[in-house]
């Protein structure tokens, strides 16, 4: 602990600095920014306050470089735009000129300010920010990032394909990865796929050389069949409880029979199944695993329309996207006409955004009253691409695509729209409100199903098609992962997905540190994009684990054992399980209880610190004293603008 008179002289020796931000006009057109850098240069202790144009640039980066190097100030604060976005931006600039990253502190003057308040009233609430965020600057002190050793192993969650191309490449990083599948196979949602849009390549050919190389590198242990049961420790020190056990889903049970029907055995890709990389077991078995990191890579499932909605479980003729593309798959004859359990099929009917974009007042919800409000993203070109292959293979069947907006958003996927116009697919535009009604058809044309909508394209007209076949390209959801993530404490968005912290700045990171994100767990996206983002986790990892420690923010608890009575108050009021504990010390020549904290798992939240009757418990670089100074220069009339 710091003598509090020896820290009292030094604060007023300090020398802070502050840096306003005009943020190309987003702070600068509602913010007085000279008037800001006027009034913060007459609080004591402030020596100079400089604005710029754009403070996360690199000219911006270098005043506070320039300034710390030549001694002329010790103490760094920032009026810019959200933490979030550039903390650790200003945090290295400080480190690149010598100094502890932690002498710095944030003012967000953007979407705190500008962003809801306009005139004298903005520049008002921005220089006591400022002013308050200079308080406590003047008292924040060098801190050391905690070091945790890491072991150099990681864990994978999912074997799927973005899975699998995670544990691959932390293998090829010198990582030992051991590689959890819930079912008996590997390959995932991607290996019920037949053809992969928009390049045309078998899914089967792009899982089993995935698979094959998953399997033949000796730094990767797999087990399928596998379920976590337990999680503790933190990131470097994780231990991971696991069940192998016999399948209980009756899809797995089906996906088992069908590759016994097919012949094939283990390591053979099964089409529409996946690769079955080991005996499946016939008891329970209890495992565990040690890692340094976790790389979640749970997955996606398609959505399974409510009965009756577009006809589904009411009429025969009315299958999802997914099954289509398992039968088409399946048939590899071309002739005039498709054929559907020997059924002709002339016309067929696609609709899109079915369990996608759903509307509140317009959709209905589901049985636990969630609805997808999000779009699926790879629906449009899984759609076309279907689109094209009946018009291409089976000529005289016609095809109707109603939709209510096309995406097909990567690079070739816009030539699958531009290619189903010129094979004569007829579109169809509707507003969802005016979603096409599915019926039977009355009419002796021969055609089992009506769809009747307002036709956009036509300023409305109302148009009936009959068909003979309605196919609905069904949206996407996460895996559900609640165990996991009432385990792991993992941070779940609202729309089921799991919350990275940042999509841009830390896209594969979630707030639980050793904790990654893979591919779809944290939204939809195509294969290729899942691929990506398992190689970025695989990379975040590796750069964790490689020196063998890892680094992490000090701003954790912190107990003075002068002030501590023992009263264990501290543990009970903290939120995250064993970041304190009561302990057993001498003091005096008398055993006593007293509190301590891991660092390693502590989150810095400041329970503890709110019921601790002794004052006995603070949170580096975000003390009770750093507060006060914070709260007294706010409410000071010194800093009025």
């Amino acid at each position: 602990m710091v003598d509090t008179e020896k820290e009292s002289e030094m604060q007023s020796e300090r020398k802070v600095g502050v840096y306003v931000c005009r943020c190309g006009g987003n702070i600068s057109d509602h913010v007085d920014v000279e008037r800001v850098c006027e009034q913060t240069s007459k609080i004591p202790g402030v020596v100079v306050a400089r604005q710029d144009m754009f403070m996360c640039s690199d000219p911006g980066q270098d005043l506070i470089i320039e300034d710390l190097k030549s001694g002329t100030i010790d103490r760094v604060v920032v009026a810019s735009c959200s933490p979030d976005l550039h903390e650790m931006t200003f945090r290295n600039a400080i480190s690149r000129a010598g100094f502890s990253p932690y002498v710095y502190e944030h003012a967000n003057i953007r979407e705190q300010v500008s962003w809801v308040h306009h005139g004298d009233k903005a520049t008002d609430k921005a220089a006591r920010l400022v002013a308050a965020a200079s308080a406590k600057a003047k008292q924040l002190q060098p801190l050391d990032p905690i070091r945790v050793e890491a072991k150099r192993q990681a864990v994978v969650i999912g074997g799927g394909i973005a899975g699998m191309r995670a544990a691959k490449d932390l293998a090829t990083r010198g990582i030992k990865v051991t590689l959890l599948e819930k079912s008996p196979f590997l390959g995932g949602r991607a290996a019920q796929l037949d053809r992969v849009a928009p390049t045309g390549e078998l899914a089967s050919d792009i899982v089993l050389e995935l698979a094959d190389a998953v399997l033949a590198d000796p730094a990767i242990t797999v087990h399928t069949c596998a379920q976590v049961t337990e999680s503790e420790g933190y990131v470097g020190n994780f231990t991971l409880g696991f069940k192998r056990q016999p399948p209980e889903s009756q899809e797995d049970r089906d996906r088992i029979k069908q590759m016994a029907e097919s012949g094939k055995g283990i390591g053979e890709v099964i089409p529409f199944v996946g690769v079955c990389p080991a005996q499946i077991p016939e008891t329970s078995e209890e495992h565990t695993v040690e890692a340094g990191v976790v790389v979640l890579a749970t997955g996606i499932k398609p959505y399974t329309p409510r009965h009756g909605e577009y006809g589904f479980g009411d009429f025969k003729e009315v299958i999802t996207l997914p099954e289509l593309i398992k039968i088409m798959g399946k048939k590899k004859d071309t002739t005039t006409f498709l054929e559907l359990n020997g059924r002709t099929i002339r016309s067929v009917a696609m609709i899109h955004c079915v369990g996608s974009r759903q509307i509140p007042g317009i959709h209905e919800e589901d049985e636990t009253g969630y609805m997808n409000e999000y779009c699926s993203r790879t629906c449009c070109t899984a759609t076309l691409q279907a689109a094209n292959i009946i018009r291409e293979t089976y000529p005289g069947t016609r095809v109707f695509d109603f939709y209510r907006d096309i995406r097909t958003y990567g690079r070739g996927q816009e030539e699958l729209y531009e290619q189903a116009a010129k094979n004569k697919v007829l579109f169809l535009r509707f507003e969802a409100a005016e979603a096409p009604v599915v019926t039977q058809n009355g009419r002796s044309n021969g055609h089992p199903l009506s769809i009747l909508v307002q036709d956009t394209l036509t300023f409305g007209e109302e148009v009936e098609v009959p068909v003979d076949l309605v196919v609905l390209a069904v949206g996407t959801e996460p895996n559900n992962v609640s165990d996991l993530a009432g385990m792991m404490k993992l941070p779940v968005g609202a729309d089921r997905f799991l919350q990275e912290v940042h999509p841009k700045l830390r896209p594969v990171e979630l707030s639980v540190a050793g904790v990654l994100l893979a591919g779809t767990c944290q939204s939809p996206m195509d294969m290729g994009e899942a691929c990506n983002g398992a190689s970025s986790a695989a990379v975040k990892a590796s750069s964790l684990l490689t020196r063998g420690y890892v680094e992490l923010d000090p701003f954790v608890a912190e107990v003075n054992m002068d002030l501590c009575a023992g009263t264990g108050k501290c543990v009970e009021a903290c939120l995250q399980e064993g970041a304190l504990r009561m302990v057993e010390i001498e003091e005096d020549g008398k055993k006593v209880q007293r509190a301590e904290v891991n660092p390693a798992l502590c989150t810095g939240c400041g329970a503890c610190v709110a019921v601790c009757p002794e004052n006995a418990i603070n949170v580096k670089g975000w003390t009770l004293k750093q507060y006060e100074a914070m709260v007294d220069m706010i409410v000071s009339g010194e800093v009025a603008a």
